[in-house]
C-alpha cells in the first residue's frame, strides 16, 4: 500500500500548530509574533492537504483562520510599540 505523499502533510501541519500556539501563548511579544507566523505556515500546509482531500470546508477554515493570523501579527507588532 503506497501512501500518498499528500497524506504525509497532515503530520507535520499538526505539530507546527501545536507548536504554534504554545508561541502565542507567550508572553514574549517576539515569541508571539513567531507563533503567528507558524500559524500561518500550518494554515498553508493544511490548505494543502485540504485541497488535495477535497476537504473544502476546512479550506474555507484555513482561510479564515490565516486572516486572523495575519490580524495577530498585526496587533502583536502594534502592542510591542507601546
Amino acid at each position: 500500500m503506497a501512501m500518498d505523499l499528500f497524506d504525509l502533510v497532515q503530520w507535520p501541519a499538526m505539530a507546527i500548530t501545536v507548536g504554534a500556539a504554545a508561541m502565542v501563548a507567550s508572553k514574549r511579544t517576539w515569541k508571539r509574533n513567531e507563533g503567528f507566523w507558524l500559524f500561518v505556515l500550518s494554515n498553508i500546509l493544511w490548505t494543502l492537504w485540504a485541497v488535495h482531500d477535497r476537504a473544502y470546508a476546512l479550506v474555507l477554515l484555513q482561510v479564515c483562520l490565516a486572516a486572523l493570523n495575519i490580524r495577530g501579527i498585526y496587533n502583536n507588532r502594534s502592542s510591542a510599540s507601546k
